[in-house]
């Protein structure tokens, strides 16, 4: 028989064995994984896009003028008047040309008959031949004189090259005017209208000749413009430092030159490798073209790591270098993962 004091050590040492014995053959509990979406690394199939705002404008404005001096008689022709080939736009007073021309064909009379009454001397041995020899210059310098006051007559007025537009009227009769000083300015309709516009020094880089680019004026309704890359500046503007693009447009009912419009580009850069595109939300901590992303591995850990940045555009952030296609990117959960954590992975394609 055991006393009560007896029963009751027993009875406690029982509890604190079946106590440790169920502690230690407890499973341990399971850490939880966070789960998260990722997304796999692949190349933009399509070009990114960019817009630029720019004019349009006739692609041949050709500024006319004299080329001689002189005062201005007429001015057949204002601003906004259609012009033909061949038509007279503007004339010379030519009293003081002609009579420059009647100068010189004078002096070139005397020269030649000076040339021939040396060249007679010299056959009968009275002169020399270097004095026949500078009698025959002077011959030609007359008779080059000539020819300049007979062509500054021809040119005293101003005849439309092609058919087009007349866009401004620089000056009025009476007027007098510099040789080479633009009287007028057309706009040639054999050229077509063009919109210019302005874009930095990488974009200009990455755009291709003849390559078809969308443009939409306000003034002319919601319908875009097809238009096609004509013409990429060589030289960048010195107060801008930015490249002039030209964009062939098509004959458009309404459409005038000077008209506000924005020309959708495609950015193709060549012999470039293609551009590794992500979503926004997969870039931690972007600043100074540099990012953090998440790169998940196969076995489901992931891992932290720095990244370059590109440009950003509605199809995402272009990512220069630290990850490679095929990788898998986090897209959620980084308030729950770190580096280096293990994690459940749903993936999407962006």
């Amino acid at each position: 028989m055991f006393s009560r004091g007896a029963l009751s050590a027993i009875f406690f040492s029982t509890l604190a064995l079946v106590g440790c014995g169920s502690a230690s053959d407890a499973p341990p509990a399971a850490k939880v994984q966070p789960t998260v979406r990722v997304a796999l690394v692949g190349t933009t199939a399509a070009s990114p896009m960019m817009q630029a705002i720019g004019t349009a404008v006739w692609r041949q404005e050709t500024p006319l003028g004299f080329t001689s001096d002189g005062q201005i008689s007429r001015i057949l022709v204002n601003e906004g008047d259609l012009v033909r080939r061949g038509q007279l736009l503007a004339t010379l007073d030519t009293t003081p040309i002609a009579a420059e021309l009647s100068v010189a064909q004078a002096e070139a009379r005397r020269s030649q008959s000076e040339l021939a009454r040396l060249a007679h001397l010299h056959r009968n041995g009275w002169v020399t031949k270097q004095r026949l020899e500078a009698a025959q210059a002077a011959s030609e310098v007359s008779a080059a004189q000539v020819r300049a006051r007979r062509f500054a007559v021809q040119t005293a007025q101003v005849i439309a090259p092609s058919s087009g537009v007349v866009l401004a009227r620089l000056a009025e009769p009476t007027q007098v005017i510099a040789k080479g000083s633009p009287v007028l300015v057309i706009g040639e309709t054999d050229g077509g209208y063009v919109i210019r516009v302005p874009v930095n020094d990488r974009v200009a880089a990455s755009l291709t000749m003849g390559e078809p680019a969308l443009v939409r004026f306000e003034a002319l309704g919601a319908t875009p413009l097809q238009g096609r890359i004509v013409e990429i500046g060589g030289r960048a503007r010195q107060t801008t430092g930015t490249f002039d693009v030209e964009i062939s447009l098509p004959n458009a009912p309404g459409l005038r030159s000077g008209m506000i419009g924005t020309a959708t580009l495609a950015i193709s850069p060549r012999g470039a490798a293609p551009a590794i595109t992500l979503p926004a939300i997969a870039i931690l901590s972007p600043r100074a073209g540099e990012g953090l992303v998440y790169v998940v591995d196969a076995s489901g850990t992931a891992r932290l790591r720095q990244v370059t940045l590109g440009t950003t555009s509605d199809a995402g952030v272009e990512v220069l270098s630290g990850v490679k296609t095929g990788e898998r990117i986090a897209l959620s959960g980084f308030d729950k993962i770190r580096d280096g954590m293990r994690v459940n992975v749903v993936t999407r394609t962006p």
